[in-house]
């Protein structure tokens, strides 16, 4: 899986070390002045494609959208068309993860030819690595890209990513064999598609210095994670992470200048990151 993986490297080095969100809560789309309804949705939704125009990536959070049932999945197809549009890549956070056929609707829907379909999903591996097989052959032969949750930062993840994974005689985590798992996917390529999700304030991330392709790093701003702590998390090589921040971004809107101005700022911050080594 090379496509989305050179995409991601070329956007990253032009654009910026980014991943930024678009997660309309109830609470933004009060403190923006909208109605929590689908137009409120809409409206929130338009002023950040128009913001985040010039950016790498952007990020939807899916399970907002799903809230206002069909309408909210309009919203969201117009959102997904309107920044690929402006040659924005998109990661639908969808965090699917189930098996056999199921997981290969789900795949056709974020992966294949659907109105839905993102330049790359998240994904749950809990279920086993394996039960992801129908998603990253379908993003495969779609040139789209995987993001598999291995370490995440909140505290009830840990009794399960934390845990030494079932007959291993070296102590490897959970986390680690999907971090590990994945590397063996992306094997072979100059630059993987399938990435992973390790979190921003986690005090012992799992190692992703073979992994061979993107580190998504949600948590940056809001929940605690700071810039100048990333460089390295988990033996990341420069030009593999790629932070993802929400909320420290968006409460500057509903302005887009301002909701602009506060990317460019989170951009600069981490824009060390996207260095060569």
């Amino acid at each position: 899986m090379g496509g989305f993986g050179d995409r991601l490297a070329g956007a990253m080095a032009r654009r910026g070390p980014l991943c930024l969100g678009i997660d309309p809560h109830p609470e933004l789309l009060r403190a923006w002045g909208l109605d929590t309804d689908a137009a409120g949705l809409a409206g929130f939704s338009d002023v950040c494609v128009a913001a985040f125009a010039d950016f790498a990536v952007v990020k939807p959070q899916v399970a907002f959208f799903e809230a206002y049932g069909s309408a909210g999945y309009a919203v969201l197809e117009r959102t997904i068309a309107a920044l690929r549009e402006s040659g924005v890549l998109v990661l639908a956070d969808a965090k699917r993860g189930d098996i056999g056929s199921t997981m290969a609707a789900y795949a056709a829907a974020w992966a294949g030819d659907s109105p839905l379909a993102a330049d790359a999903v998240t994904a749950s591996p809990y279920l086993g690595f394996g039960s992801l097989q129908p998603l990253l052959d379908t993003a495969r032969e779609h040139d789209r890209g995987v993001f598999v949750l291995a370490a995440t930062s909140n505290p009830e993840g840990a009794s399960v990513q934390c845990a030494v994974e079932p007959g291993a005689t070296s102590g490897r985590t959970v986390a680690q064999s999907m971090v590990d798992a994945a590397a063996e996917v992306n094997a072979g390529v100059a630059r993987g598609s399938v990435g992973v999700v390790v979190g921003a304030t986690l005090s012992a991330p799992p190692d992703v210095s073979a992994l061979n392709g993107p580190v998504l790093v949600p948590g940056v701003g809001a929940q605690g994670g700071r810039p100048e702590g990333l460089a390295g998390l988990g033996g990341a090589r420069p030009g593999q992470l790629l932070p993802a921040v929400s909320r420290e971004v968006l409460r500057a809107g509903p302005d887009v200048a301002a909701l602009r101005a506060a990317a460019e700022r989170m951009r600069d911050a981490v824009a060390y990151l996207g260095e060569n080594p």
